[in-house]
């Protein structure tokens, strides 16, 4: 069960993300981290990925949830991450998240704590410690340049 039921998160200020549909590469869940690759399809981004990242969105126009993963081949949404604007994202169990930790992705598109080297791809916007031994959606703002590094 999500702690939120959307991937985007506003501000309500502000108009929606600006967003790209591709083919989905394989299933993926909405809030992972993902890519365009070679072939023009949305791909899970990699821990080394220094490809512009999109979080993949909530398929609300099938009334979808956001733990319903795209299915390979179906046409999914990714929103750009602008630093302006709040997205919940997809944390995995045993990460202790603080609010304005900076954030990388997993080798599995997900965000985790960034150590020494590691691309910044997010900041926290809240405190979480996930042990609730699942996946979990954690509110963050992109990292001003998406490529910086800790």
């Amino acid at each position: 069960m999500p702690r939120f039921n959307k991937i985007y998160a506003g501000p309500a200020t502000q108009p929606t993300p600006q967003v790209q549909e591709a083919k989905a590469a394989a299933a993926t869940l909405p809030g992972l981290a993902v890519t365009l690759n070679g072939s023009g399809q949305f791909a899970i981004a990699g821990a080394s990925s220094n490809a512009k990242l999109f979080v993949a969105q909530d398929n609300y126009l099938a009334l979808k949830g956001v733990d319903v993963a795209w299915d390979a081949g179906d046409t999914m949404i990714g929103m750009e991450m602008l630093d302006e604007q709040f997205f919940n994202v997809r944390v995995p169990t045993g990460q202790n998240i603080t609010k304005g930790a900076a954030l990388t992705i997993n080798a599995t598109g997900r965000f985790v704590l960034a150590a020494t080297g590691n691309r910044i791809v997010a900041t926290a916007e809240e405190t979480f410690n996930n042990t609730t031994g699942s996946d979990q959606l954690v509110r963050v703002r992109a990292a001003k340049g998406h490529l910086a590094a800790a």
